[in-house]
């Protein structure tokens, strides 16, 4: 198969798996072991980060209103909301920075392989399923993005650090199960997940193309724009269904989904 098709079946997965908590770097570590891209190793490690790129850039399309801070219409051209929430999100993303800088590699070494893969799939589908059902009798007490505290954003901060470490968690998944857990609405957790992973994923990106560095040739080149524009599309599909769909359901079904999946990993990497 050539490779700029491998790329768009992997910005198609990409799109999906992103912003659906099922752990889009597990199912794209995954996808690699039975589709391999015939690159050099250095070349994939950057690839499967920065092809979110595209899919981040679906939730600034999306939200633009809603992140853009600046306005002529403004008495001080700043929206003071929007603002706000921003520095929220950069309290935020302070967990998962220290610790991507003080052991990324290490990280990397140690659990991005299967087993922690299947592992995390599991352990975060049971505790979906739990806490949903926990909260079918709770009433959240955070119902949009202005009630988020800076503590609150801190806490939900250090969840999306367990995503950086265990493959298989999902940084969505994380998050939207950490809001959830401390009592924010569905709505509320999916966005302000959505809004965090902005930041995130730009800093990410850009760490992983400074370190490979910017002497692509034309093939490299190519793959990376087409998986990166696949994802881009894909995933403004799939964030306008996800914010539809928590409107009338819960997450219990990709716990269930999770669970499945992380066995079915244990069982095809057991034979």
């Amino acid at each position: 198969m050539s490779e700029l098709w491998k790329a768009v079946l992997y910005g198609i997965l990409e799109g999906i798996t992103e912003w659906l908590p099922v752990s889009s770097t597990g199912h794209l570590i995954l996808f690699e072991k039975f589709l391999p891209m015939e690159v050099s190793a250095e070349f994939f490690s950057m690839f499967e980060v920065v092809i979110q790129l595209g899919a981040i850039l679906a939730v600034v399309v999306l939200f633009w209103n809603r992140l853009w801070p600046f306005s002529v219409k403004e008495k001080y051209w700043v929206k003071a909301d929007i603002f706000g929430m921003w520095l929220k999100i950069a309290a935020a993303c302070v967990p998962a920075v220290i610790v991507e800088l003080l052991f990324g590699d290490r990280i990397e070494e140690l659990f991005y392989n299967e087993w922690v893969i299947a592992a995390a799939l599991i352990v975060f589908g049971i505790a979906f399923i739990v806490i949903e059902n926990r909260n079918a009798k709770l009433h959240p007490r955070i119902n949009s993005i202005a009630e988020i505290t800076f503590q609150t954003a801190l806490l939900i901060g250090v969840f999306q650090v367990i995503a950086a470490v265990f493959p298989g968690t999902s940084r969505s998944g994380a998050t939207i199960l950490g809001a959830l857990l401390i009592g924010v609405a569905r709505s509320t957790a999916a966005e302000f997940t959505f809004f965090l992973a902005v930041p995130v994923m730009f800093g990410a990106s850009l760490l992983k193309i400074l370190e490979f560095g910017f002497d692509f040739t034309g093939s490299e080149l190519g793959i990376l724009l087409v998986g990166s524009a696949v994802s881009f599309l894909v995933s403004m599909a799939v964030i306008r269904f996800l914010m539809g769909y928590i409107k009338k359901h819960d997450f219990k079904v990709f716990g269930w989904y999770r669970i499945i999946l992380g066995l079915l990993v244990l069982t095809i990497f057991s034979l």
